[in-house]
């Protein structure tokens, strides 16, 4: 078997200090690097460009998905055998890339996790990182029934026919792993995950304050994604909940003001909100749920 075509790709935001030394140990392992800087003000895309990687620029930063999407717009034209997605802050240890694409090589997945989470891994994570990784872990991995132990992991292989799935991803934050698990459970590709492991030396990097930031975005992008697989459900139900109770609300205002000549302004301000509320998710839904037939059609 000819060696594969392996190419990395990273995401860069301000890493000026952990650039080089990811880039020097993820060469010999690939044909070729693409690093996207989001925006960064530091010198994070020259030293890239410096040690050979193929660098794109976002004038702004837009987040790690937005970034993802940049470097894959290069990928397409190289038409490798494995795409290899690793973070820039040294966290991934590139050597372990081996490990995640051989699977992919043998025809055994088509999407290779490093996994933090089973065994044989050896990674000493942040007690805060750690509770808000097991929530996001419980409910992800239940959502895609459970293949995943490790769901944001973001040190990743796809092969090819799997990556070109993956670059129709639009969340543009950190959310993107988690669209990337549920696009690849809903086109059943296999997936695998090894142990890895990933290093949590910089605590400048794990502050609460960069935690809550990337655990809100998991957060909203999960919400976003379970109502655009099932607005009807996710939204239509509460919404006619909603407007059924702004009805009654009505009619009870309507029946108590007859009785005793009294406007209850609260009362009318709730049968009002009841019955606006519901009628804009009934609607929302109905829009989401025609717009997700005319795509699958």
């Amino acid at each position: 078997m000819s060696r594969p075509f392996v190419v990395a790709c990273i995401p860069a935001y301000n890493e000026e200090r952990s650039i080089a030394g990811v880039l020097v140990q993820t060469l010999p392992y690939v044909d070729r690097i693409i690093v996207c800087d989001d925006g960064s003000s530091d010198l994070t895309a020259k030293i890239a460009e410096g040690l050979g990687a193929m660098v794109v620029r976002h004038e702004e930063n837009l987040g790690k998905g937005a970034a993802l999407k940049s470097a894959f717009n290069l990928i397409f034209e190289l038409n490798p055998d494995v795409v290899v997605m690793l973070d820039a802050d040294g966290q991934h240890d590139p050597s372990f890339i081996p490990r995640i694409v051989e699977p992919i090589v043998e025809g055994m997945a088509d999407i290779v996790i490093g996994s933090r989470f089973i065994k044989g891994s050896n990674t000493r994570i942040p007690v805060v990182r750690r509770f808000g990784l097991k929530i996001f872990n419980a409910l992800i991995s239940r959502k895609i029934g459970g293949k995943v132990v490790d769901t944001q992991s973001g040190f990743r292989a796809f092969s090819y026919n799997a990556f070109l799935d993956m670059s129709k991803c639009g969340v543009d934050g950190f959310g993107v792993e988690t669209e990337q698990l549920f696009r690849a459970y809903s086109e059943d590709y296999r997936i695998l995950e090894v142990p890895v492991c990933i290093k949590y030396d910089d605590l400048e990097k794990t502050s609460s304050k960069n935690v809550a930031n990337h655990g809100t975005e998991v957060v909203l992008s999960i919400i976003k994604l379970i109502v655009a697989e099932r607005p009807l459900s996710t939204l239509g139900i509460p919404g006619s909940v909603t407007l059924l109770f702004g009805i009654s609300s009505g009619a009870y205002f309507l029946w108590y003001f007859n009785s005793t000549r009294y406007f209850s302004i609260p009362m009318a301000l709730l049968s009002l909100g009841g019955i606006l509320l519901g009628m804009m998710l009934i609607i929302t839904s109905l829009i989401l749920y025609s717009m997700t037939k005319i795509k699958s059609s």
